[in-house]
């Protein structure tokens, strides 16, 4: 069975269809690209799976309900999006020690994703003056806070240096490997070619495709942003 299901999930914003008709299977264990130019409905779809914005059609489902009927969503769901919302006074490790309680995380797996991130050092400092890079690592570490089954994580990679984004395929490909399951979005294939088992790409809101990379690109890594693009072309005609 699926972990997850989206099924004929619309969503118009005013005269805007955000998303149109959209719908894709991710499997249990594995890692899928949520590949997109900016605007083609990512963010959108990612918000209905969790529950903070309503479909006007379609399902969005986690584990085969949606996100607020299942039994225990803050253990079973971990997500990471905008990298700007946490308090800016309070410390990377007081900004964990809220979530934990709000989460019912044990307190100890504080230090043990603090690790995991690489934010040992910085657990005193306060998240103002953290880089975009580090919030964005602070992010991933709340949504491991309780050690979920599936992750979902918006653009993760976005303000990460090139030895940060390899060391976010090392930590994904590691955590699917343990049988977490993960759905990340990109609007940049090179970002986690190396990482997903498949994608999903999307184009001004509707499917473009689902495959694996090598049935995206018929066996050549080297035309994988040549496809991307040409597929999210053909999809806006």
């Amino acid at each position: 069975m699926s972990v997850i299901e989206v099924r004929g999930l619309t969503k118009r914003f005013g005269p805007v269809l955000a998303v149109d008709r959209l719908s894709f299977t991710v499997e249990p264990g594995t890692v899928v690209g949520f590949l997109g130019p900016n605007g083609a409905g990512k963010t959108t779809t990612l918000r209905m799976l969790l529950g903070l914005v309503r479909p006007d059609a379609g399902t969005a489902t986690i584990h085969g309900h949606p996100y607020r009927e299942l039994s225990e969503p803050l253990h079973q769901v971990g997500a990471a999006g905008e990298a700007s919302s946490f308090h800016p006074g309070r410390t990377a490790r007081n900004h964990l020690r809220v979530q934990a309680m709000a989460g019912q995380a044990d307190p100890s797996r504080i230090d043990d994703v603090l690790e995991l991130v690489g934010l040992t050092e910085a657990a005193g400092r306060r998240v103002g003056q953290f880089s975009l890079g580090m919030r964005q690592r602070l992010g991933l570490a709340t949504a491991l806070l309780t050690d979920p089954e599936v992750l979902i994580l918006d653009e993760p990679a976005n303000g990460l240096d090139p030895e940060g984004v390899r060391w976010l395929r090392d930590l994904l490909r590691g955590l699917a490997d343990e049988g977490t399951t993960v759905l990340v979005s990109s609007h940049i294939l090179a970002e986690v070619a190396q990482t997903v088992d498949s994608v999903v790409i999307l184009g001004h809101g509707r499917l473009v495709a689902q495959s694996t990379l090598a049935e995206l690109t018929g066996g050549g890594p080297q035309d994988l942003e040549e496809a991307f693009l040409r597929l999210t072309k053909e999809v806006s005609r």
